[in-house]
């Protein structure tokens, strides 16, 4: 029972990484209708942003990490005008393209910058963890839980209470009825991007400590992060959530049980019955089209 409890322990932990990577994917597709491939790299960037503000800055820790989440915004200002914005007005699929472009572009970019080599990043605690019982919590996870649960919240209150949210939700259901209300919709998509890659970056941060910084860390994220979408049911918030906290404690009983090599395997093998069984995902609903 201990060694179950402490699997479902890290495997909730590293679901609530893909869940808010999930939460930025959704929040792009809802509001222009396109998967942002991305979106991965932009746990990448944010976690490199962080382990430079902590190793070549010196800066502490919460200036550090506020500093980050700052460089995030403003990345997903540039992101949105320069790789959205020029296309807005065509098809789904040079969209996707220019955004797949933009992932090629980054993860060489940063390899130009900082070299191929894995690195650490510093945890916000200096305590290993905590024992209760037989179970062992380690502190990075108990700091991604505790994070995630606050940013899941902020989430909800912001959409569901301020005038700015409704705004976001309205543009993001229909944006032709948005205009004729006098939503500004354009910005309304620059704010959506610039909260996607915030909430990308604060991943990054979040998970750099556990898998260390790499090129390669925003194509995995991501890989797992939409997976979670399609299994929550795609283009739906609390789906995107769920499905990220049941692919991670999928992913960790596979590698505890079964294979630790194949785990990513087992994760996708999760993907593959929900395509086959339910591919409106969890909270998803079936929709009916005219030929």
């Amino acid at each position: 029972m201990a060694i179950n409890l402490q699997i479902l322990f890290s495997g909730l932990a590293i679901g609530a990484v893909y869940a808010l990577v999930a939460l930025g994917f959704v929040l792009i597709i809802r509001a222009t209708n396109v998967v942002n491939f991305a979106q991965g790299d932009f746990a990448m960037l944010g976690a490199f942003s962080m382990m430079t503000m902590l190793g070549a800055l010196h800066l502490p820790y919460w200036l550090g990490l506020l500093l980050t989440l700052v460089v995030m915004a403003v990345f997903g200002v540039i992101f949105n005008y320069g790789v959205y914005y020029p296309l807005r007005n065509r098809s789904f699929l040079p969209v996707i393209i220019s955004t797949l472009g933009a992932s090629v572009f980054l993860q060489n970019s940063v390899l130009a910058v900082f070299g191929p080599q894995p690195k650490p990043l510093e945890k916000l605690l200096n305590t290993p963890g905590v024992q209760i019982g037989g179970v062992f919590l380690d502190s990075q996870y108990l700091v991604i839980m505790f994070v995630t649960a606050i940013a899941v919240a902020f989430q909800y209150f912001f959409f569901e209470h301020t005038l700015l949210g409704k705004k976001l939700q309205a543009t993001s259901q229909d944006k032709d009825m948005a205009r004729l209300l006098g939503i500004p919709v354009a910005w309304m998509i620059a704010i959506t991007f610039i909260y996607s890659a915030t909430l990308g970056g604060l991943a990054g941060v979040l998970i750099g400590p556990v898998l260390f910084v790499s090129i390669g860390m925003g194509s995995i994220i991501a890989l797992k992060a939409f997976s979670a979408t399609i299994i929550g049911g795609f283009g739906d918030v609390t789906g995107a959530i769920v499905g990220g906290l049941l692919l991670g404690v999928v992913e960790s009983f596979a590698a505890a049980h079964i294979s630790v090599p194949y785990k990513d395997a087992f994760a996708f093998l999760l993907l593959f019955v929900f395509l086959l069984f339910r591919p409106q995902g969890i909270f998803g609903e079936k929709i009916s089209e005219k030929a």
